[in-house]
């Protein structure tokens, strides 16, 4: 993905956002909010529906036939999420204790979060091996002292790294995708840029894009993933900004600043 014509096209949102009405931008977060919430859980198994999610968290109904764990790993990811976004709108860094913090609120009910695994770990499928629980420690504290002096990496890279980084150290028992995906919104978000969301579908993609990058050091094919997904939601939010304008709710922006 070209970065100048990503650039372009955040720019252009970050100077027109304000123009939108203050529902339509509510809309937008929502409608997020429960594709991203059905999509990472999904990922991980979880079977309740993109309505049975939708109807979770937005209407607050209790839906039927499902274990209460995935009850919890819903209504737990929208409480991370809001809790990044608090955390990202006061400026804060993503430091190891604001980590474990993101990890305890989407294990709630669930099991205790934020405590570092004492077992070695196989991801099912995978062609590594995480690191044995005392590699892991090292390796975890080597993740948050490196963090600060990657910022001359392009950020969407960084954001790649971030999650792709943590998934191969895998530090908690459980919950490491979840916890690794809201991370890679704290650092876009953090930088700027909108969160993503990865599709279900593409979860193939997803699975070996990452492990390209565990088995072999190559970041690119998971940051150029990243980078696609960032320009869908720009793409949507862009003509969410026409769709507004051509409505007549927004006077019609410069065209001199229209991306390609």
């Amino acid at each position: 993905m070209d970065h100048d014509s990503l650039n372009r096209k955040r720019e252009y949102y970050k100077a027109h956002k304000h123009l939108l009405p203050p529902d339509v931008t509510r809309n937008y977060e929502a409608a997020f909010l429960v594709e991203y919430t059905h999509n990472s859980t999904a990922i991980e198994g979880n079977t309740l529906s993109l309505i049975e999610t939708k109807l979770l968290l937005e209407d607050k109904l209790s839906i039927g036939g499902k274990e209460l764990r995935e009850i919890y790993e819903v209504t737990n990811h929208a409480k991370a999420f809001d809790f990044i976004k608090r955390r990202v709108a006061e400026g804060s860094p993503l430091d190891e204790n604001t980590v474990k913090d993101i990890h305890q609120i989407l294990m709630e009910n669930i099991f205790p979060g934020g405590i570092y695994r004492d077992a070695n770990v196989r991801i099912s499928g995978a062609g590594f091996r995480p690191p044995s629980p005392n590699e892991m420690y090292v390796q975890v504290k080597n993740f948050f002292a490196d963090l600060p002096f990657k910022s001359d990496m392009p950020p969407i890279e960084l954001a790649a790294w971030v999650h792709a980084e943590f998934v191969r150290i895998h530090p908690f028992k459980d919950g490491n995708g979840r916890t690794a995906r809201m991370i890679m919104n704290y650092r876009l978000m953090l930088s700027g840029w909108l969160p993503v969301s990865v599709p279900k579908e593409d979860r193939l993609r997803y699975y070996e894009t990452l492990e390209e990058y565990a088995v072999n050091g190559d970041i690119e094919p998971f940051a150029a993933f990243v980078s696609e997904l960032e320009n869908q939601e720009l793409d949507n939010v862009i003509e969410m900004l026409e769709q507004t304008r051509r409505r007549g709710q927004i006077r019609k922006p410069d065209c001199r600043q229209t991306p390609d």
